[in-house]
């Protein structure tokens, strides 16, 4: 009887667009300072995607540097999941867009939705399909364009926020190898009580944009800062504390 599968990460890549935006540049579009930011939050810089690249283009490049770095060729990846909260399109999948991008072929292409944890969430899911043994070789990428979904006008959002991509490759091997890279751990969890902690109000089919509320910014990010935290650090503490 042979071993079951297990995953291990065969190669990395990132992608971060080219313009820079610094907290001095932000500090002349809203009340804020370099000293605000750091000292809140340790961020002295972001990236902001150009206005012609999508989540898309971002998870591409990451997606192709992964794939050189593990050393696989588009063919042989048979599976492609994009975590994004900021998708090319409601539908097709971002994922999809990466496929013809790469040339994946033989790629089954979903997204999935989870915000800061998305990527997380992306590569328990494809660990669950390699580990099942009903796929080999998985592309995993996390990709944001969140300067769409920033108010550039609300200090305590803005200065957090930027655009990029990462993305790993990873692939079954059996459990009896001591592979370099296996994931050994992964814990996982929701609490639906704190869904107006961060979120995006608008822009879904709950409440669509429309000419009466446009000028409300409900497409754009909207957080209740100190709580967020709060419960990010502890639970992040106690899944640390489970996954060893």
């Amino acid at each position: 009887m042979s071993s079951p599968c297990v995953s291990s990460i065969i190669g990395t890549g990132s992608y971060m667009p080219e313009k820079i935006l610094t907290n001095e540049d932000l500090s002349k579009i809203v009340d804020t300072s370099d000293e605000w930011i750091t000292t809140r939050t340790g961020i002295k810089e972001r990236r902001i995607a150009a206005e012609n690249q999508a989540t898309s283009d971002l998870a591409t490049e990451a997606a192709r540097r992964a794939m050189e770095s593990a050393g696989v060729k588009p063919e042989e990846i048979d599976l492609i999941v994009v975590a994004t909260v900021t998708p090319d399109m409601p539908f097709p999948s971002t994922a999809c867009f990466v496929q013809r991008n790469i040339g994946a072929s033989n790629a089954v292409c979903f997204d999935i939705s989870a915000a800061c944890s998305g990527f997380l969430y992306a590569l328990q899911i494809a660990r669950n399909f390699l580990n099942a043994g009903t796929r080999s070789t998985a592309l995993v990428i996390g990709a944001e364009k969140l300067s769409t979904l920033v108010n550039w006008t609300d200090r305590n959002t803005c200065v957090l926020f930027g655009d990029g991509a990462g993305a790993v490759v990873i692939r079954a091997v059996d459990s009896a190898t001591d592979a370099p890279g296996r994931v050994l751990s992964t814990i996982m969890g929701s609490d639906g009580n704190l869904v107006n902690l961060l979120r995006v109000p608008g822009g879904g089919s709950a409440c669509p944009i429309n000419a009466e509320n446009i000028d409300s910014r409900l497409n754009t990010i909207h957080m209740e800062g100190k709580e967020t935290f709060k419960h990010a650090v502890t639970r992040m503490s106690q899944a640390s504390e489970k996954a060893l």
